[in-house]
């Protein structure tokens, strides 16, 4: 539990951001086409500042798909370049830690664009544990 006398706060409540998101998709049986992204239906959101760091902007800008991060913060209400721009300068890798590592979902849902199938977020964790008839 976070406390005014932890050391480390942040590492005791981490709610789902999207970077987290990103790595996510649908496992319901049978859905295996349309899976990913799951569309984010959010009920709270919440900014967090997180200190920012260049170089692991940089270094995460192309392990990410893109598209997925761009539908995702439409769903949160946040602006990001439709493409990445030729010219990766500080101010947009700035919006992108904002969008990947500031924005917490802490509750809501995501959703599956082909199964329809709603996975929770409770406290800021995705449940993604599937039934026995899903499996």
């Amino acid at each position: 539990r976070k406390t005014t006398t932890d050391p480390y706060p942040d590492l005791w409540i981490s709610h789902m951001k999207l970077l987290t998101h990103n790595l996510l998709m649908c496992n319901n049986k049978g859905c295996n086409m349309n899976n990913y992204p799951l569309h984010i239906r959010p009920v709270q959101v919440e900014r967090k500042e997180k200190q920012f760091n260049e170089a692991f902007m940089r270094h995460m800008l192309g392990k990410l798909e893109w598209s997925a991060i761009v539908s995702a913060s439409k769903a949160l209400n946040f602006v990001v370049p439709e493409e990445i721009p030729a010219e990766q300068d500080e101010p947009f890798l700035r919006t992108l830690h904002q969008v990947i590592n500031e924005l917490d979902v802490v509750s809501g849902a995501l959703v599956c664009s082909n199964c329809n199938r709603e996975y929770p977020i409770e406290n800021g964790i995705p449940n993604m544990l599937l039934s026995e008839e899903e499996v």
